[in-house]
């Protein structure tokens, strides 16, 4: 049971949660013990309250799931786990993921109500609506990465908020061009919006948001508030990294087809993971060693 609690917790994906930790290395304060550890605090909270929308997602999924050949191996589709213990198990890690987020404030505890009650909404609803299902999405890591800045608490930059925007809906969208690919015809019983997504544009437009993302950060690593707070315009040194992972991905929801999700497709990719780990080694480089 507690394997099965754990597989439905599906903790690989709390790397997402790494967006809370965005504005701690963007305003220099990855140095700053207090606020590595309120940062902590906030991602952990995160890391409980995702799980918890988790397990309510695979719950309403159920059936939908028992008709994936991948996700019917989760252990609600496949009775492993209780759909009783299931919604006891996320009430309690929800609760917990809230109240580890109010030990920050009142103003880090709403953003991550919000986050709950948007994933909720994501899950009996919005999901079922095509391009309002990415936008939810897109708008769980806007806050994610705005909870992370109460969290601190620092002013989180437009260029930071606009760079997050644009990238979450650029994987977004190439999780369902993936779920569309691999489905074939069971789209519509897997997932019912896959059915109104159109190949063709879906594709343009992920690649129409790949370059905007890269864009959006290289412009940002030019711009006067990264000139002003870092003194330095080496940051566009690791455009390259962000440019190979952007367009990676999109080779990995074209060609991969050996998990559920590209997300996880992305953390057994080699090359993807040694260009990510490339990035982090740059941007701890320039902005805080001033190479």
């Amino acid at each position: 049971m507690v394997a099965a609690i754990l597989k439905s917790s599906r903790p690989h994906q709390w790397i997402k949660n790494l967006f809370v930790a965005a504005p701690l290395v963007f305003a220099r304060k990855i140095d700053d013990v207090q606020a590595v550890l309120f940062t902590a605090v906030a991602v952990a909270g995160f890391c409980l309250i995702s799980s918890s929308v988790y397990l309510i997602n695979d719950i309403v999924d159920v059936d939908k799931d028992r008709a994936h050949p991948l996700k019917r191996f989760r252990p609600i589709a496949s009775g492993a786990l209780p759909i009783r213990t299931a919604k006891l198990v996320a009430l309690i890690l929800g609760a917990a993921g809230l109240l580890l987020t109010l030990s920050r404030g009142p103003l880090p505890a709403g953003i991550a109500a919000a986050y709950l009650v948007q994933n909720l909404a994501y899950s009996f609803y919005l999901k079922h609506i095509p391009f309002v299902d990415v936008a939810s999405l897109a708008m769980g890591f806007l806050l994610r990465v705005l909870a992370g800045a109460a969290a601190i608490p620092v002013e989180p930059s437009f260029w930071l908020l606009v760079c997050t925007i644009l990238l979450a809906s650029f994987l977004g969208f190439g999780k369902r061009a993936h779920e569309l690919r691999t489905s074939a015809a069971r789209g519509g019983k897997q997932r019912k919006v896959l059915d109104r997504y159109n190949p063709n544009a879906l594709r343009i437009l992920i690649y129409l948001l790949a370059v905007l993302t890269t864009l959006a950060y290289a412009g940002y690593t030019q711009s006067h508030h990264a000139l002003t707070f870092f003194g330095t315009r080496r940051l566009v040194l690791t455009v390259p990294f962000v440019g190979f992972g952007v367009f990676r991905f999109i080779w990995i929801t074209q060609r991969k087809s050996d998990a559920e999700s590209p997300t996880d497709s992305m953390l057994s990719d080699a090359p993807f993971m040694i260009n990510l780990l490339g990035y982090a080694v740059a941007i701890v480089a320039i902005i805080y060693a001033g190479w």
